[in-house]
């Protein structure tokens, strides 16, 4: 069996996925590399099946029509042998020596026979064509290269969450998991990185910087004009979060990580209203007030915690335009301070 399966969903990504998939095959035959070749115009394809020809014990194709890049998660999903199940983005790269180390250490588990469920790496924001990066590290939250549950972790920062490029999960946890990510959709990976998490018994924190998150298109999801376009995407998805895990269930098996998730959604829940606003139409105010509705009705206890307790109750707030402008502000405040978007 490989140690990890990693999925390259792609489409269109011609001009950049060599970068990717030359990172990828420094794993050699410990790895699997499952390219999916998402209904591409362009020759994507070909570029894919070059590399299962020279590479045949290590790379395979799917070729499929265009579902969008949770489509070409579960294709990757499903066809899975290694131990190990990793997306990597197709414009995304990995550091080759790092991956020699992680791979060194699943190794070392093997044989002991004490493999965790979740495997925790950094990852960095790389403005490539600025030659800046900014690394995200859990060191604060985790003891590096200790196997533990979540319940161990410390506190974690304004700006630290489990994304998808820092975890890996075991093929076989995802898949109790029963995670399947809508077709034509973004903003899934909230979705892959937050659903399987309370299958999750044992994790291990590695202080590895392995997986670059390339920044710097314009038509990126996370471009907060591009967010504003595809706000049904995000309002669909943070609502799918929401309701994927029974977390007053949790609550009383692991608190902590209830917690985690909760906060997780209020920052989901913020996200779509802060978005809302600035669109600033009717429909989207409408939007917004459905969103509410909607958590209210599914969860109420949910819907309380958010609006009350959490970050997200400053997003709705009572007084019709005095509050929505209260809250860009507080927003348009957030954004200089942290720079994102």
């Amino acid at each position: 069996m490989k140690y990890i399966t990693f999925t390259v969903p792609c489409y269109n990504s011609a001009s950049y996925m060599e970068r990717c998939i030359h990172t990828l095959l420094a794993g050699g035959d410990l790895v699997e590399i499952i390219i999916v070749d998402d209904g591409s115009t362009d020759c994507t394809g070909e570029i894919a099946d070059h590399y299962a020809k020279d590479y045949p014990d290590i790379v395979k194709v799917i070729h499929q029509e265009n579902g969008g890049h949770g489509a070409g998660v579960n294709a990757g999903l499903a066809a899975a042998t290694g131990r190990y199940f990793k997306v990597v983005d197709s414009d995304d790269w990995l550091d080759k020596d790092d991956l020699q180390m992680l791979l060194q250490q699943i190794c070392c588990w093997e044989a002991t026979g004490a493999e965790p469920d979740l495997i925790i790496c950094n990852y960095l924001y790389d403005h490539l064509y600025e030659h800046t990066v900014k690394p995200m590290a859990y060191r604060n939250v985790f003891r590096p290269g200790r196997i533990c549950s979540f319940e161990d972790s410390r506190w974690f920062g304004p700006s630290q969450y489990l994304v998808m490029h820092a975890l890996w999960y075991r093929t076989e946890v995802l898949r109790r998991s029963g995670v399947k990510l809508p077709r034509h959709t973004f903003y899934v990976d909230n979705l892959f990185a937050n659903q399987p998490l309370p299958y999750v018994e044992t994790l291990c924190y590695l202080d590895l910087d392995i997986y670059h998150y390339f920044l710097g298109r314009e038509d990126q999801s996370v471009n907060e004009k591009v967010l504003m376009r595809r706000i049904d995407q995000q309002i669909r998805v943070t609502k799918l979060v929401a309701l994927a895990t029974d977390l007053e269930k949790l609550s009383h098996r692991q608190p902590k990580l209830a917690r985690y998730l909760i906060r997780n959604i209020s920052i989901m829940m913020s996200i779509s209203c802060i978005h809302l606003l600035l669109i600033g139409t009717p429909q989207a105010k409408r939007q917004r007030e459905d969103l509410w509705h909607y958590i209210r009705v599914h969860n109420p206890k949910l819907y309380h915690y958010l609006k009350y307790k959490t970050l997200s109750g400053f997003t709705y707030l009572p007084g019709g335009k005095l509050g929505d402008v209260l809250t860009l502000s507080g927003y348009r405040a957030a954004k200089h301070i942290y720079q994102f978007n």
